[in-house]
């Protein structure tokens, strides 16, 4: 049986410094306290079934203004409409959820390997003058914004099956072939009606002769009946079934104003991957706090990854008869990201680069 004593711990703050709080109205509370002094809400007979089940302890309530790292006991003051924090001190995590704060249960970053302007501009050049219509694009260009940052994505796990209905193409050309090579035969059996006699002095019907020219009419229309009776033009029966099992890790940003940039089919080297270690970053790169939330960002890795697969499926057959796509959903990581945001003037045509600072890989690009 669960005490009293262990629900309050596991729904109620518990700071550094023993410090709790009011579950209902954020106030500060002792100790021993049953009832919260400010509002009078029981502080462990009146829990929520879904606060006392919940998988993670909640560290703050929504609405605090202020709240201690449940690491290092820092204070953290979220800002108007943040929901994913980084402890500047420790690097620990924390997340808004309906609950109320919690920590992040993976947190982990990607190395900084593409750290100085001239290696990131080793990457950008080429990318920029390729091509015959873009020499000298790079130089001829008014850089605007060249600057690094580290940005959270959340990473969701998502496995889809998409089944897929679509024209055979391959029989559909054999076929063509073989009605085509058909049609020469009749034709050509046919040719004394329509070449060397005229249509109306002589046309066939099968092995037999005739001078009415309304036979080679009627030989016309046998001729389409036999067509069509093959699949000529309606391709029916030709179609191929397949379904298209991926798995994905889907990178969605973790930043609403960032949201053009999100990435489409993009995968960022996790195998490089290694635990959140804010003392391996460098102190002059900046690290980003999310306004995304992680129940937000598997709706979207689910419509993201839902389209990706219309898009691959569109590629790989041009003529889809029925697609339907199934997505599980699974486990969520917060990954931190160093990127370089560049952007360009070239005579009023805005260019943006974004590039992976870990792998020198584009995310993005527009205007290119």
């Amino acid at each position: 049986m669960i005490s009293e004593v262990n629900l309050r711990e596991s729904y109620l703050i518990k700071q550094s410094g023993e410090n709790l709080y009011c579950h209902n109205c954020g106030t500060q509370l002792p100790d021993d306290a049953a009832f919260c002094v400010k509002c009078g809400t029981s502080t462990t007979l009146n829990m929520s079934k879904s606060a006392t089940t919940s998988a993670f302890p909640v560290v703050a309530p929504s609405g605090v203004t202020s709240l201690k790292c449940p690491s290092c006991g820092a204070p953290i003051s979220p800002k108007f409409g943040e929901m994913v924090i980084t402890c500047d001190y420790c690097g620990n995590g924390v997340t808004l959820g309906n609950q109320g704060w919690t920590n992040i249960q993976k947190q982990t970053m990607l190395s900084l390997t593409v750290g100085t302007i001239d290696k990131v501009n080793s990457i950008i050049t080429p990318l920029m003058d390729k091509g015959l219509l873009h020499r000298h694009l790079h130089e001829d260009s008014k850089q605007e914004e060249l600057s690094l940052t580290y940005v959270p994505y959340w990473i969701v796990s998502v496995s889809a099956r998409t089944n897929i209905i679509a024209a055979d193409e391959t029989a559909q050309i054999a076929q063509a072939a073989t009605t085509a090579a058909l049609m020469g035969v009749i034709f050509g059996g046919m040719s004394g009606g329509f070449g060397r006699g005229g249509f109306g002095r002589r046309s066939f019907e099968g092995q037999f002769a005739s001078l009415n020219p309304l036979v080679g009419i009627l030989g016309l229309k046998r001729i389409r009946i036999m067509a069509f009776g093959m699949g000529m033009g309606y391709g029916e029966g030709l179609k191929k079934t397949e379904q298209m099992d991926v798995n994905y890790n889907f990178p969605v940003i973790a930043l609403k104003a960032l949201t053009d940039y999100q990435p489409r089919d993009y995968q960022f080297d996790l195998d490089n991957r290694e635990l959140f270690d804010i003392s391996k970053l460098p102190k002059d790169v900046k690290i980003l706090n999310g306004d995304i939330s992680e129940e937000v960002a598997k709706s979207q890795a689910k419509t993201l990854v839902d389209q990706l697969q219309m898009q691959k499926a569109h590629e790989k057959y041009h003529l889809i008869q029925s697609i339907h796509t199934d997505s599980d959903v699974g486990d969520v990581e917060l990954l931190h990201v160093p990127v370089w945001f560049a952007k360009y003037d070239h005579k009023g045509n805005k260019i943006v680069l974004v590039i992976d600072a870990n792998s020198g890989r584009v995310i993005n690009s527009f205007g290119l």
